[in-house]
């Protein structure tokens, strides 16, 4: 019988592996900075009304009194005019017709310039960046020298680029001698997306806050000048009465 050759048993050494770093990505927000030309934000719109126990005239007045804005009105710091309109064809008045308008988002501060328009004893618009106005040209032809609407850009105002579109309209409706409704509907946008999300809790309330702000405005100055209740308002200069 054949006898069985063994050999002696050697341990079995593993062959080398080369072990590469491996790093696990995980993205629970998408990055806001991860492009370096942002798109603009979408357009948002707000409303907010309010009827006043008012005569239309002071009411009216004292809204379009846009260099009083930053005494009373939340987050704007300054109301600068720059032009004035030539007088209108009914009350021989001159209104505000561009200006500077700086106002303040927490930490963030921006000067806009904005183009104005009034009709009077009806709307007061101020118009920014891209945005043009919404009104009637025959109703404003006081503001349009040359018959025209001055067009804004996207970047006009401040160095910060904000905002690159704004439109407020405030629209004034006399409900008998003694009520007024105010409306008034916001229309913006932001330059970046990112500014959108960190203004996102206080946006949607600023309509609401400014028309509180103007409510509290008219019931002051007409407490101080009861006179300009019955007054007309080619008799009225913002928020007092002309003067000689």
């Amino acid at each position: 019988m054949a006898s069985l050759k063994t050999f002696p048993l050697r341990p079995l050494t593993p062959r080398p592996t080369l072990l590469r770093p491996h790093t696990q990505r995980r993205t629970f927000l998408p990055n806001p900075f991860a492009s370096s030309s942002p798109s603009p934000s979408t357009p948002q719109i707000l409303k907010a009304s309010r009827t006043l126990p008012y005569p239309s005239a002071p009411v009216y007045s004292i809204i379009a009194d846009v260099p009083s804005y930053a005494s009373f009105l939340p987050y704007c710091q300054r109301s600068d005019i720059t032009k004035w309109s030539a007088p209108d064809a009914t009350y021989n008045r001159r209104w505000p017709s561009e200006g500077i308008l700086t106002s303040g988002f927490g930490a963030i501060t921006e000067s806009f310039a904005s183009r104005v328009y009034c009709v009077p004893g009806r709307y007061v618009e101020s118009v920014g960046g891209a945005a043009e106005t919404s009104l009637n040209r025959a109703d404003i032809a006081h503001h349009l020298g040359d018959g025209t609407a001055r067009r804004g850009t996207a970047d006009e105002g401040g160095s910060a680029g904000l905002l690159t579109h704004l439109r407020s309209t405030w629209t004034v409706d006399a409900l008998g001698a003694e009520q007024t409704r105010v409306s008034l509907v916001v229309e913006f946008a932001f330059a970046n997306p990112v500014y959108a999300a960190l203004s996102g809790g206080v946006a949607p309330k600023v309509a609401e806050f400014m028309v509180k702000a103007f409510e509290q405005r008219v019931e002051e100055v007409l407490r101080k000048s009861p006179e300009m209740r019955a007054a007309k308002l080619g008799d009225l200069d913002g928020s007092g009465m002309k003067k000689g």
